[in-house]
């Protein structure tokens, strides 16, 4: 999602103290990578919060520090959430150079519905969720996609190679990695249905022979 931007300002508090920072609505951000000191930065956790739905590791953000005249381009690298609560308490920026490339994580996203999970009852399979690819910073895909219409059947599969990027773009998985499938609906019941009513044939007979 390009457009995404971000201003921060510098932060004297550091260590334990960041807690009472915390208490005011204000969430400590550490920024460091190409082209930049590491820097101890701060923002409300309203605008954090707001932007962390939006943005995630494969998404540029346009970072300014107040009080100084540069913009820089960054990823979130990681975010730290309270494990009570869930809140945001701490995040993580990289800086990039938009002339050299990377690599990010990019998710996956099946769209629409397959043929052989409308049609046929079968349950759709994705045990791949992300690809790692490697572009310049701003070409980085948002998304990566794969149409669903595609499973057919049930011995149709999906793998790495189906899904199409820009030239500029490179996947680093195995092309032979495989995506999505939809698995065969189970029976069980039915054979079990059809089990008992064997068994319930066979004692009956049992008891014929019996009363003879």
């Amino acid at each position: 999602m390009a457009g995404l931007t971000l201003d921060l300002d510098k932060r004297s508090i550091t260590g334990k103290k960041v807690s009472t920072l915390r208490k005011t609505g204000i969430i400590p951000v550490h920024l460091y990578g190409a082209n930049t000191e590491s820097l101890s930065l701060q923002a409300e956790i309203s605008m954090l919060s707001r932007l962390l739905t939006q943005a995630s590791t494969n998404i540029p953000i346009t970072v300014s520090v107040n009080g100084t005249p540069d913009k820089k381009t960054c990823f979130v690298r990681e975010v730290q959430y309270h494990p009570v609560t869930d809140i945001v308490i701490h995040v993580d920026l990289i800086s990039v150079d938009i002339e050299k490339t990377i690599t990010a994580r990019v998710p996956i996203n099946i769209m629409g519905t397959s043929p052989a999970v409308r049609t046929m009852g079968g349950t759709l399979l994705q045990p791949i969720e992300s690809l790692t690819v490697e572009a310049l910073p701003l070409d980085i895909p948002t998304l990566l996609t794969l149409d669903a219409e595609l499973l057919v059947d049930f011995d149709t599969n999906l793998y790495v190679k189906d899904i199409v990027v820009p030239e500029n773009v490179t996947i680093i998985n195995d092309e032979s990695q495989m995506i999505a499938s939809v698995i065969a609906p189970r029976v069980e019941r039915a054979e079990g249905t059809s089990a008992a009513s064997t068994n319930e044939n066979e004692e009956s007979n049992d008891t014929k022979g019996n009363n003879d």
